[in-house]
């Protein structure tokens, strides 16, 4: 019952993004989008936090993060806390890539929430909240 509920789970979810994502102008890396997503969830992150995220070596995570600074996706500062720790953020230029990556079109999320009736909405609203509330619980 359980496994035939996650079926057809994954399987809608992968119905809805591939129907409603957007179209991919940018040519950047599974990876890249990756670690992307962790600095822009956690607001910074070391190279040493990007490289226990991926689960590949320091040198790996210094790489790709070196290539996100060159494409203008990624800065790198000091803490504030620790003038010794390098932080490594997104640029305004690396949050808009990341969200053409990750999120749903808008535009084409407005038209089906237009057709909607409220309570579909209500519905649809408390079942992302509970997803991602539990979904948060395995980081």
């Amino acid at each position: 019952m359980e496994l035939d509920f996650i079926n057809k789970l994954n399987q809608q979810w992968t119905d809805i993004y591939y129907s409603l994502h957007y179209k991919q102008k940018d040519n950047i890396s599974h990876q890249a989008i990756r670690l992307m997503q962790h600095i822009e969830k956690q607001g910074e992150a070391t190279i040493g936090a990007l490289a226990e995220y991926l689960s590949v070596s320091h040198n790996t995570a210094s790489e790709h993060t070196k290539r996100l600074i060159q494409k203008g996706l990624a800065a790198k500062r000091r803490s504030q806390q620790d003038e010794r720790k390098v932080l490594v953020v997104l640029t305004k230029e690396g949050r808009s890539v990341l969200e053409q990556h990750t999120q749903l079109d808008k535009e084409k999320l407005k038209e089906i929430i237009e057709r909607i009736s409220s309570s579909e909405k209500e519905l649809i609203q408390q079942a992302f909240e509970i997803l991602s509330k539990e979904a948060k619980q395995w980081r």
